[in-house]
């Protein structure tokens, strides 16, 4: 995010005032799809923005498509692009949708311009972003939320959406996830929040093994040697939350997080016919941590295996599957040649040597 730029709004129509003012701290592919559809619904939005990610939408225009069929264009009035954190003024909801790594920078402008009254939602990967939240922004309404689907930027101002899923929110006051809930985005209140971001934690540990193929997800989830791995991964994890005292709840389907290791062992048969949801895909779909390698950006791998690890070591445990994974996945951000396009084998060697 930058300082530099001004204000841009996509056309010269007048704007009409709404409740709620949205503010997409970070827009990049999450934050320009939601944004979009929020505005697309009729919300007052803005996309606080990288100036080469406003200069590409102003070009081009913003295109949402997901493989349900989903193709929006939105006139250039249906919403304002800016590059300053001025804009965060007067927001009635910040939805923050930064990398972790700058979950403080984006805090410390919601605390310069922000007003107190906004809620501070964080729709990011990981858990601890909340709580960097939280700590930075003491007097703001700060809520974790989940977003389970994937978005591929694809250039040329498109973002196409290429799972599906729907938004969760911490509840709190005002129903903020029914005032922007809409056809296509729906959004809800959960109770328990911490429970489903570990539960989504333990799904996107699998972000760096589609990372490290450089396949759509749909072929790396119908190979059962990815799958052993991701199940093996999940093991690890799972036994390391457990002795962290730490309860998951899945984000994806009424089943355990214990038992989908389980269900990723099956027979790839006995697979497709049990998980039907994780397999409604796009068949172009790949992670962001795919997006990440491929546009030569840091990943997350740090506030996900990272995590892992870092939590094994402060129990007393090891968590080599994981450490493997992460080390790969430096490796190939320090090489910044977009994915390796490993197969499952290389990297259970490379597990193995560890």
């Amino acid at each position: 995010m930058t300082e530099q730029g001004s204000t841009l709004g996509m056309g010269d129509a007048p704007k009409r005032r709404s409740y709620p003012r949205i503010v997409v701290a970070g827009a990049g592919s999450i934050g320009c799809f939601v944004g979009g559809m929020l505005a697309q619904g009729g919300h007052d939005v803005t996309l606080f923005m990288r100036e080469a990610t406003m200069e590409e939408i102003s070009k081009h225009g913003l295109l949402l498509t997901d493989f349900d069929g989903l193709d929006v264009e939105l006139a250039g009035d249906r919403f304002a692009m800016d590059t300053q954190a001025a804009c965060l003024a007067g927001a009635d909801i910040v939805l923050v949708t930064v990398k972790s790594g700058a979950t403080e920078r984006i805090a410390a402008q919601i605390a310069e311009y922000a007003p107190q009254t906004a809620v501070v939602v964080s729709l990011q990967n990981g858990v601890q972003n909340v709580e960097l939240l939280r700590r930075a922004l003491p007097n703001h309404d700060v809520r974790a939320g989940m977003v389970p689907f994937n978005v591929l930027w694809v250039g040329g101002g498109r973002f196409h959406r290429g799972t599906s899923g729907d938004i969760y929110i911490d509840k709190g006051k005002g129903h903020i996830a029914r005032l922007m809930s809409l056809p296509g985005l729906e959004m809800h209140e959960h109770r328990n929040m911490t429970a489903v971001q570990w539960g989504k934690l333990l799904v996107n540990l699998n972000n760096a093994l589609n990372a490290l193929s450089g396949v759509p997800l749909k072929q790396q989830i119908g190979d059962m040697r990815w799958r052993r791995l991701m199940a093996a991964q999940m093991d690890e994890a799972l036994a390391v939350l457990r002795c962290a005292g730490i309860g998951t709840q899945n984000p994806f389907a009424a089943l355990p997080m214990r038992a989908v290791p389980y269900v990723l062992r099956l027979p790839t048969w006995a697979f497709r016919w049990l998980a039907k949801a994780m397999l409604s895909i796009d068949p172009t779909a790949r992670s962001s941590m795919w997006e990440d390698l491929d546009r030569g950006r840091s990943t997350e791998i740090e506030e996900l295996q990272g995590r892992i690890v870092r939590m094994a070591a402060d129990q007393g445990m090891s968590a080599p599957i994981n450490s493997a994974v992460a080390a790969l996945i430096r490796e190939s951000e320090t090489l910044g040649a977009g994915a390796p396009q490993m197969r499952p084998q290389e990297v259970r060697a490379r597990i193995k040597a560890r």
